[in-house]
């Protein structure tokens, strides 16, 4: 069809609708006199404006992921809704990963402590959720389990060191039993700084490296008020080094768990010479395979859904991938807590045999952190 874009074009779809371009819009109301500035938001508002002067009996709906724009839409009386594809409905009903069963018989977890086993349905779990972790109690006992889809039996968990970092709570126990357990294929760990998300992924991999080729460690770049880094001074590492800091702030805690000379700290300095351990920006691993590779993505919440798509699609064989992140911590102006791809993946991938979640709440790093993330 020759038709212009700039006029209305019936879409295919029997439920689509009209689609145009607008390419320049001047409406009575100016959005970039009101604004008192000329960008780009503000002529899209303009285009907005000029259809309900044009369409004054339709409603004329902005649709943009730009907060800071519906705001502004807003303002000029202008109908503004999020982008809804991609969203999840509810991120304080989101997927958690455990349960805590209270009143569970003497019986019950002596049996479990006994024999390490023992079937869902003698706790009265009705639809057991597979590589989901429980937390059994009773007045005077408690004890950790996971079922397994494999075997169809919850199983008892006790706490496992990784390279000298031992797990300080149950939900802890959970997220490197997950991290551990080579069946598990993709795992995320959401929470708030101080959890302990990524050190536990990272001792995780370190203690497993021999089954992959490589530990490959990375996080999204997002400068602060989203910025281009290309403003920052120095060359390319210099200007990614601040943002990758915290990921070798872990490795070093890792590493001060051993004495100087100690054949695991040699074994994690040699593993960043020959890159069997790498870290960098996630930008970095565009386009590359990712195939017998146990691959963390840090800060997982600054990514779109179709980013996080991406980077499992190039899973090879005998790869496992771990997403880590605080889906109410988003840099980025263009994602919320219910539109970003941690949120996503944890929504739409729950209860796969392949899959396990821990949502981390407690806390480890200090009382003073623990406060900031309570009351402020």
């Amino acid at each position: 069809d020759n038709k212009p874009i700039t006029d209305w074009i019936k879409l295919k779809h029997p439920k689509s609708g009209y689609f145009k371009v607008v390419m320049d819009a001047h409406s009575k109301l100016d959005a970039e006199k009101v604004f008192e500035m000329k960008k780009a938001d503000h002529r899209i508002l303009n285009a907005t404006l000029k259809l309900k002067e044009d369409y004054p009996k339709r409603q004329v709906v902005l649709v943009s992921k730009d907060i800071n724009l519906r705001l502004k839409a807003k303002a000029l009386n202008v109908v503004a809704e999020d982008f809804l594809t991609g969203k999840i409905l509810d991120v304080e009903s989101l997927y958690t990963g455990k349960t805590v069963i209270q009143d569970v018989s003497k019986t019950a977890i002596d049996k479990l402590y006994e024999e390490g086993v023992i079937e869902a349905k003698k706790l009265k779990i009705d639809k057991p959720i597979p590589n989901h972790y429980y937390i059994l109690k009773n007045d005077k006992q408690s004890a950790l389990a996971y079922y397994n889809p494999i075997t169809e039996m919850l199983e008892h968990l006790e706490k496992k060191m990784a390279y000298r970092i031992k797990p300080r709570n149950a939900e802890q126990v959970f997220a490197l039993h997950a991290i551990l357990n080579p069946h598990i294929k993709l795992v995320t760990l959401q929470g708030v700084a101080g959890t302990g998300k990524t050190l536990l992924a990272l001792a995780g991999a370190l203690e497993q490296r021999r089954m992959y080729r490589q530990v490959y460690l990375a996080r999204p770049i997002v400068p602060l008020s989203n910025k281009d880094i290309g403003f920052l001074p120095g060359d390319v590492e210099q200007k990614i080094g601040p943002y990758m800091e915290p990921l070798f702030d872990n490795l070093k805690f890792i590493k001060s768990q051993f004495g100087e000379g100690d054949k695991e700290q040699k074994s994690i300095d040699d593993s960043l010479e020959n890159e069997k351990l790498v870290i960098s920006p996630l930008a970095y691993i565009r386009g590359r395979s990712l195939s017998n590779i146990c691959f963390i993505v840090d800060e997982a919440q600054n990514l779109t859904p179709h980013e996080v798509k991406t980077i499992i699609t190039r899973a090879g064989e005998n790869t496992k991938i771990i997403f880590t992140g605080d889906v109410n911590q988003i840099d980025t102006p263009y994602l919320d807590s219910q539109s970003n791809g941690l949120s996503y993946l944890i929504d739409k991938i729950k209860h796969h045999p392949i899959y396990a979640h821990i949502k981390l709440e407690k806390g480890e790093r200090s009382e003073l952190a623990n406060l900031a993330n309570d009351l402020l």
